[in-house]
């Protein structure tokens, strides 16, 4: 697996992202990914040559970190790039805050639960509202200074949120953001297109999660009647799990992508997801190292198979066209 540079920040990273947030996580009782079928996805993934973690502090309870910790018990710490993110308290006793204790806190408990010293990115979970984001960029900057962060990004936040953390930093002389983490995949774009537009101007690596649009854009589910999606054979999947499947992912213009990301697939031999990977990873504005959440190594198999897919200019651009009527109106999304 050749790896690619992320961004300004040096790291060479692999093309597709490992996403833990499944690690532990329960719908119904349901443990979507235990422990043991966490450490062979992780040991699926440094076999295939991927080096890219992604986790939180409350991902699973705090499981997720603890699982990939006890993992990198048995590998060399320094081949791996670990991401992981604070907002959502585990350790302290506010539950949303971004206030220079509640971070320390938060990090310090990821430092431990993954059994390392350090944070290759430490994400801000979203942006908080109520705490001065230079206080929050100080705190994080002292992680920096005391080499228990090394990078800094955000993930889900307004664009103008996102430029104004990255003034702060600057006027302030603090670690600025290098990494973001939007929603973003082949259906979902004009939504976070002001985001997007400020990583491409600030060299921002972007590295979006949900980039199956749920599995929805894997071309598991088919349409029925007006529009909803058949679950028949689908029983246990993300549509049958999570309660918010049909808001936020299934729509006119998430069809009309679809049918062209399936068109893609059969000209290149390859799969629907592939090619939606393959979309993401072939961004011409800005670095894109999108974060899959396998929950099989069948699945892990097929993402990584996307770094050896080949789309063309026209097709790239047939899939990013196929959002808009022969009007060149966008088709209706739900969010």
């Amino acid at each position: 697996m050749e790896y690619v540079r992320l961004g300004e920040t040096g790291l060479q990273v692999s093309p597709i992202c490992l996403g833990t947030w499944r690690f532990g996580k329960e719908h119904d009782g349901v443990v979507e990914t235990g422990r043991d079928e966490a450490q062979e996805l992780l040991d699926a993934y440094a076999d295939r040559g991927g080096n890219f973690i992604d986790t939180a502090n409350g991902y699973g309870g705090g499981d997720s970190e603890r699982w990939i910790g006890e993992w990198l018990e048995g590998e060399d710490r320094e081949d791996y790039v670990i991401a992981s993110k604070c907002f959502w308290s585990t350790v302290s006793r506010f539950q949303e805050n971004l206030s220079k204790k509640n971070v320390r806190a938060e990090v310090e408990g990821s430092l431990d639960r993954l059994g390392t010293d350090y944070l290759d990115i430490l994400y801000l979970h979203r942006f908080d509202d109520e705490t001065p984001i230079e206080h929050t960029l100080r705190a994080v900057d002292d992680l920096v200074s005391e080499g228990k962060v090394h990078y800094v990004g955000i993930s889900t936040c307004d664009a103008w949120k996102l430029a104004k953390g990255l003034w702060k930093a600057d006027v302030n002389n603090y670690e600025a953001f290098s990494v973001t983490q939007p929603l973003f995949h082949a259906a979902y774009y004009e939504d976070v297109a002001e985001y997007l537009d400020v990583c491409a101007d600030q060299n921002l690596a972007v590295c979006p999660y949900s980039p199956l649009a749920g599995g929805f854009l894997t071309g598991k589910y088919e349409r029925v009647g007006d529009g909803t999606y058949d679950l028949d054979a689908d029983e246990g999947t993300r549509a049958d799990l999570d309660p918010m499947f049909e808001d936020w992912y299934v729509s006119e213009r998430g069809w009309h992508v679809l049918d062209a990301v399936r068109e893609v697939a059969d000209e290149v031999d390859a799969s629907p997801a592939q090619v939606a990977l393959r979309w993401l990873m072939d961004q011409r504005e800005f670095d894109c190292v999108p974060i899959v959440g396998a929950r099989t190594v069948e699945q892990l198999d097929e993402n990584v198979g996307a770094i050896d897919v080949s789309i063309s200019d026209d097709q790239f651009d047939r899939i990013f066209e196929a959002r808009y009527d022969d009007d060149g109106e966008l088709y209706k999304t739900n969010v």
